[in-house]
C-alpha cells in the first residue's frame, strides 16, 4: 500500500512537473505585443519599438530650424531639462503641467523673477501619462487609476500627495497608458487601449470610459478602439475627438491612422474587425469568429463594416491623413476655436451603432 501510494505520488509530481514545463516553453514562444500579428515574410524584419534617449536634449541642440510650420505660426524654445515631457496642460494661475509616460513625474513650468522653472510635483507614479485641470484640480491618470490634487497652483512648492479617486483598471503595460480631459459634462474621460498589436480584446480592454470627477459613476461610452494617443471635446459641443494608431504589419503604409469623433453612448469604432475604415482584418474580419461576433450583436459584420465605413471615411476623414498613407502615430493637438481645427474635427470618422441584421 505504502509502495502504491508513492508511485501514485511520484507520478502526479512527474505529471505537474510536465505541465509546467509545458506552460513555460508556451510562455518562452510568445512574441511580444508589438509582434503580435507580424506575418512569416516579416519574420526577418529590423523592426522594432525605439527607445527615447535617456535624457532631455539640450535646447541648443534642437533643430528648430528644420521644422515647417503653416503661415502665421513661429515656433520656439519654452523651456528646456523636462525629461520624457508627454502631455501639457495650463492652469487658470497660466502654470504649465507636464506629464511623462516612461518616467514617474508631473512636473510644473513655473516663472520666477522673469525666468521659467521646472519643478517636480508628482513623483513615484507608474506611467502618469494623462493629466486634465478643472475648477484648480489637477487629475493624473496613471496606468491603473486616476488620482487628483486639488488647489495645485496654490501648492506649488508644497503640493499635497494624489488622491486616487478611482482604480479599477487593467493593470496590461501594452496601450496601458491614459489620455485624459474634462467634458461639458464636467466629467473625466479615458481610454483603456487593447494590451495588443492584434487580438480580441476583454471586455475591459479597447473602449473610452468616462467618470464623475470624484471617481463614481463609470461608464463605457465607445468600443473598437486600438489606442489613443489624443483626444478632446470640438469647442461648443459634445463630441469628442481622437486620434487612433492602427494596429501593425499589415503593411509599411496600411492601415491609415485615424481621427475619430464620438458622439453616442455605444458607438463602435472598428478594432480589431476592420481598420481605417475600409480595410477587414485578415485574422478577425472575416470567417466564422466575425460571424458569431456578428450574431451577439457586437459588430455589424463584415459587409457592413466594408460598406459604411468606406462611405465615412471618403466622407469624414481630413483630406490630409487619408491623401498621405499616414501610419505614423499622429497625435490630437488642444483644440481652439479656429475654423480649421472645427472643420478638421467635424470631418473625423464617426463610429456606427452595434446592430444585428
Amino acid at each position: 500500500m505504502t509502495i502504491c501510494i508513492k508511485r501514485r505520488a511520484l507520478l502526479l509530481a512527474g505529471m505537474v512537473g510536465s505541465l509546467l514545463a509545458a506552460c513555460s516553453v508556451a510562455a518562452q514562444q510568445q512574441p511580444p505585443p508589438w509582434q503580435q500579428g507580424r506575418p512569416e515574410a516579416a519574420s526577418r524584419s529590423t523592426l522594432a519599438p525605439v527607445a527615447p534617449p535617456p535624457i532631455p536634449t539640450a535646447a541648443d541642440k534642437l533643430p528648430l530650424e528644420a521644422l515647417r510650420l503653416a503661415n502665421g505660426f513661429r515656433i520656439e524654445v519654452y523651456a528646456s531639462g523636462v525629461a520624457n515631457a508627454r502631455t501639457l496642460r495650463q492652469g487658470d494661475k497660466g502654470t504649465v503641467f507636464v506629464s511623462t509616460r516612461l518616467l514617474d513625474k508631473v512636473y510644473a513650468i513655473v516663472e520666477k523673477s522673469g525666468k521659467r522653472e521646472v519643478q517636480v510635483i508628482a513623483q513615484g507614479l507608474h506611467r502618469p501619462n494623462g493629466i486634465a485641470l478643472h475648477n484648480g484640480t489637477l487629475y493624473i491618470a496613471e496606468l491603473s487609476q486616476i488620482s487628483r490634487i486639488e488647489k495645485i497652483e496654490d501648492n506649488l512648492d508644497d503640493p499635497p500627495k494624489p488622491t486616487v479617486i478611482y482604480s479599477d483598471l487593467p493593470k496590461d503595460e501594452p496601450h496601458g497608458w491614459k489620455f485624459l480631459t474634462v467634458g461639458p459634462d464636467n466629467k473625466l474621460y479615458f481610454q483603456v487601449g487593447a494590451p495588443c498589436n492584434i487580438c480580441m480584446p476583454s471586455d475591459a480592454h479597447a473602449q473610452i470610459r468616462r467618470i464623475n470627477l470624484d471617481g463614481s459613476g463609470a461608464e463605457v461610452i465607445a468600443r473598437g478602439i486600438r489606442q489613443i494617443v489624443g483626444m478632446d471635446f470640438r469647442p461648443g459641443t459634445n463630441e469628442l475627438c481622437f486620434t487612433e494608431n492602427a494596429r501593425d504589419w499589415l503593411s509599411e503604409d496600411v492601415p491609415e491612422d485615424k481621427l475619430n469623433r464620438w458622439s453616442e453612448i455605444g458607438q463602435h469604432f472598428g478594432y480589431p474587425f476592420c481598420h481605417q475604415g475600409n480595410i477587414a482584418d485578415n485574422e478577425f474580419g472575416w470567417g466564422p469568429l466575425l460571424r458569431r461576433v456578428h450574431q451577439a450583436g457586437h459588430l455589424a459584420g463584415t459587409a457592413q463594416c466594408r460598406a459604411r465605413h468606406a462611405v465615412l471615411y471618403r466622407q469624414h476623414v481630413p483630406s490630409r491623413i487619408q491623401e498621405r498613407n499616414l501610419h505614423r502615430a499622429p497625435r490630437l493637438l488642444e483644440p481652439n476655436q479656429e475654423n480649421r481645427w472645427r472643420h478638421r474635427c467635424g470631418k473625423a470618422q464617426r463610429g456606427w451603432q452595434p446592430q444585428v441584421d
